[in-house]
């Protein structure tokens, strides 16, 4: 298993790799060129001076989290064709750097989805919350203009500018595109790039809907078990595979994560570990790493990894805001690098305890 750490580049993180490789068990960064729009092709000198960015702190790119798919990939406009292959050609680049992983996600018109950005704890810190009372109350621009009161000037990680910008017109193209039409298109779009991910070895690792549910009406193919066993046998192959995000799975307590790790052996290509805490129907809170702040069993969830033999790259997601950091929501350097500590203990706990 190979410690990494999210970071979003010189121009938009206020975090540098140089504090990230004084993370102990940190390996490598995940990031992107930010700046890119989605459908865009990545130009090779950016890609190779992201890549000597993150050499020069003595850090690798463990992989790109994410090359944005354009909603005419998801919605199967008539452009859908010309915009894979932009896809096709930044791939390609990224295979001649020797990158290998990326993230990406094929959720329509925006990300993730919360309700509060910086929701106190009794601790003094903040964290992400959602709360399904306050959202199904909201309209998508309501929504949109109570997390920007609240990122204090930062962009939401994710969230492309030009996506937000379109979102009147981004819904209107996904009227009529149900779960079935939605995971039709998702595998035109995969059978059309595996060949060169299968030239270069890249593995394509889809992250979970997030939360694990439809918000604003819009259709969600990747929420439990049974999806994500239905994503990686609509391609199969060696590279398309899953990101298991313990945290947007986790938003739904159905969702055992266990057991749900140890079904996807050999097709879990990258793991985002974080905690949740449960407080009601679709109601949760982010939390600190540790088990005893949320309610996932975050050792149990570390030993199914162990157990399937997952050796690929892990980073710790969304953290609290502590000691009056400000920066990016989610993504501040003190409670990640906790995050790291508290996952590599456990990780040795669990080798440990393993009998050989």
């Amino acid at each position: 298993m190979k410690f990494t750490f999210r970071w979003f580049g010189d121009k938009f993180d206020t975090i540098t790799p140089e504090q990230i490789r004084q993370i102990p068990a940190v390996v490598g960064v995940i990031t992107t060129l930010y700046d890119t729009m989605p459908g865009e092709v990545w130009e090779v000198d950016a890609i190779k001076a992201l890549k000597a960015r993150a050499e020069r702190a003595g850090l690798e790119i463990s992989g790109i989290e994410s090359v944005n798919i354009h909603d005419a990939i998801k919605a199967a406009t008539p452009e859908r064709d010309m915009y894979i292959e932009n896809y096709i050609t930044t791939l390609s680049r990224l295979g001649e750097e020797g990158i290998n992983l990326v993230c990406y996600n094929f959720m329509p018109v925006f990300d993730w989805t919360r309700s509060d950005l910086a929701k106190l704890r009794p601790d003094g810190s903040t964290v992400l919350s959602y709360d399904a009372d306050i959202v199904e109350n909201m309209n998508f621009e309501q929504m949109l203009e109570s997390l920007g009161s609240k990122s204090e000037g930062f962009l939401l990680p994710g969230w492309e500018p030009e996506r937000m910008a379109r979102n009147k017109e981004l819904f209107e193209i996904y009227k009529g595109i149900d779960e079935v039409k939605l995971r039709e298109n998702l595998g035109y779009f995969l059978r059309a790039i595996m060949p060169v991910c299968e030239k270069y070895g890249i593995k394509m690792a889809i992250h979970p809907d997030d939360p694990a549910w439809s918000v604003f009406g819009l259709p969600r193919i990747v929420k439990n078990h049974d999806d994500l066993h239905a994503l990686v046998n609509l391609v199969p192959g060696p590279c398309n595979g899953v990101t298991l995000c313990t945290g947007s799975l986790g938003s739904d307590p159905g969702n055992d994560i266990p057991a749900i790790i140890r079904s996807l052996k050999g097709k879990i290509h990258f793991a985002h570990v974080r905690n949740v805490k449960y407080l009601g129907y679709r109601k949760f809170d982010e939390a600190a790493h540790l088990s005893e702040d949320g309610s996932l069993d975050m050792y149990e969830i570390m030993k199914a990894f162990y157990d399937i033999g997952f050796t690929g790259a892990v980073r710790p997601d969304h953290g609290r805001m502590v000691w009056g950091e400000k920066s990016m929501p989610g993504y501040g350097l003190y409670d990640r690098a906790m995050g790291i500590c508290y996952l590599s203990g456990l990780l040795e706990a669990v080798r440990k305890g393993t009998p050989t």
